[in-house]
């Protein structure tokens, strides 16, 4: 029902008594000034009183306060106040990690999608129990690892610092506390902390479920799962975020403020990119995806529309990827982050979307997706160090640079990558942390890595130091991520084997590794 409307009578009636001076404005003003001299004198002697009981006029407001029974203390109102701080940055920070693991939905669909029928089950269960996997293994070893030495998370309220960094003369190289989350790693900060960085560690561990997909042995992924989380991801992630070498650059050779990634470009997309480069070198193409004269040949997914959807779960979780790794509600930096992700995931979608129209005649969906996941990955690094204008840039590069990638992992380097993973992940990781070095505007950081001053690129003044950290970086993530996995896989495949036989990789994986088809009926087609 609609509220009723009031209105003023437009015919008032006459008062009958109306004193003059009662109605002047200098009337008016005299009566609230004596009004409030008079309030003020009854304030001052009531807290005087109140702070001095033998009613000497020498208490004060924090006295009042301090002697009301029933009510706090000044002291008491602060730690009041420093605990709803506390509670609001973690808060934000479970917050944003239930977002970011909610892009394992997005992932598992995205890759299902995009792999045949007969293989859906397999696909989305690697993506399924890499989960499982990470978290044992990160909570084991791998967070102690990464960041056994990160300090005291005083925005977390923590009281209990992680000061075990390994390393030789200023110069940390892996973390050691913190295994099983034991010891006085069992506080609130350090386990928020963790869960927030779990979800991390999970994405760049699934990246390689899809590059690897239709062909891999589920028992030689089970091994490589452990592996990714405990050793692989977190120990280059220490270099970075844990205080490690890379991180230092700034502090001890001048490097700007040193490696910069704020939320993950190369931590967390390239380490997975080229793990998935070399997995799927190893691992060798899908029968049938190269032809006698080594063209590459379309293998067709099987539900294109859930990859779409796939993408959109996973831009929706980029905004807990991006934006809470302020680490803190209280930075309010956080809006300008996920607003610039959001503007690079556009572009880049267009600009993916727009150049295969162009050079294909047809708009693929598959190319925009990838396009739009390309800018997501761009901008990840430096999100919060550029404006709009440069995260559109940004943006456009990626949905570019991808088409190129995709077509040169394919055509030039002849690796089988279904969803293409690699492109987005690998090759657009290196660009988000390359154009932090060349975008970064100077309006935030100051202080980063125990640098004074904010963080300024090439393209803003702040010469070639952040630069050239960024570009040290980048080697190190490809020879770290693609050395290591290469060997990794090359000594699995001797040892243990880490393809399916041609038999079942005819059938189709559903059935021969996890005993159940994605789609039954299919079987009596």
């Amino acid at each position: 029902m609609r509220a009723p409307t009031f209105r003023r009578n437009p015919n008032p009636a006459p008062l009958i008594i109306q004193a003059p001076w009662a109605w002047s404005p200098a009337a008016k003003a005299a009566i609230k000034i004596i009004g409030l001299a008079g309030l003020l004198f009854v304030l001052i002697v009531g807290m005087a009183h109140a702070g001095d009981p033998s009613g000497s006029a020498t208490g004060t407001a924090a006295d009042v306060l301090s002697k009301v029974p029933g009510q706090p203390t000044t002291g008491e109102l602060a730690a009041q106040l420093g605990h709803v701080k506390v509670s609001l940055n973690m808060f934000f920070l479970i917050f944003g990690g239930a977002l970011v693991f909610f892009m394992q939905t997005g992932f598992a669909l995205l890759e299902t999608g995009f792999c045949r029928a007969k293989n859906a089950v397999h696909v989305i269960m690697t993506n399924f129990v890499i989960f499982a996997i990470g978290v044992v293994a990160y909570w084991a070893v791998g967070f102690a690892f990464q960041f056994g030495g990160v300090g005291t998370l005083s925005t977390l309220g923590g009281t209990q610092p992680l000061s075990g960094l390994a390393g030789v003369g200023g110069w940390g190289l892996i973390g050691h506390q913190g295994f099983f989350l034991s010891g006085h790693s069992y506080d609130v900060a350090i386990l928020a902390l963790f869960f927030f960085e779990l979800v991390f560690m999970d994405t760049a561990a699934t990246i390689p479920t899809g590059a690897m997909a239709e062909r891999w042995k589920f028992s030689a992924f089970c091994i490589y799962g452990f592996f990714m989380a405990a050793i692989v991801y977190p120990i280059y992630g220490n270099w970075i975020w844990g205080g490690g070498w890379l991180s230092a650059l700034g502090r001890n050779v001048g490097l700007g403020h040193g490696a910069l990634d704020f939320a993950g470009s190369g931590v967390v997309h390239a380490v997975g990119g080229f793990a998935a480069l070399a997995g799927a070198i190893v691992l060798g193409p899908r029968i049938g995806k190269f032809g006698k004269d080594g063209k590459p040949r379309t293998i067709l997914g099987h539900n294109i529309p859930i990859a779409i959807l796939g993408t959109l779960f996973l831009v929706f979780g980029w905004i807990g990827f991006n934006g809470a790794s302020t680490l803190a509600a209280t930075d309010l930096r956080f809006p300008v982050v996920i607003v610039n992700t959001f503007i690079a995931a556009a572009v880049g979608s267009l600009a993916a979307m727009f150049l295969v129209w162009k050079l294909f005649g047809k708009p693929d969906p598959s190319m925009a997706a990838n396009g739009m996941l390309a800018g997501l990955v761009g901008i990840t690094a430096p999100c919060a160090f550029v404006s709009p204008v440069g995260a559109a840039i940004i943006g456009l590069v990626a949905g570019l640079l991808v088409v190129g990638a995709v077509l040169f992992v394919e055509r030039v380097l002849k690796v089988d990558d279904p969803p293409g993973a690699v492109a987005v992940h690998a090759v657009c990781g290196l660009w988000g942390l390359l154009s932090l070095g060349l975008f970064a505007d100077g309006s935030y950081g100051d202080g980063f890595n125990g640098v004074a001053g904010t963080v300024r690129g090439l393209f803003y003044g702040g010469g070639w130091g952040q630069l050239g950290a960024q570009a040290i970086s980048i080697v190190v993530v490809v020879a770290w991520a693609f050395g290591l996995m290469y060997t990794f896989f090359r000594i699995q495949k001797r040892i243990q084997g880490i393809r399916v036989s041609k038999d079942e990789e005819m059938i189709g994986l559903d059935v021969p590794e996890m005993g159940v088809p994605a789609y039954p009926a299919s079987l009596h087609l």
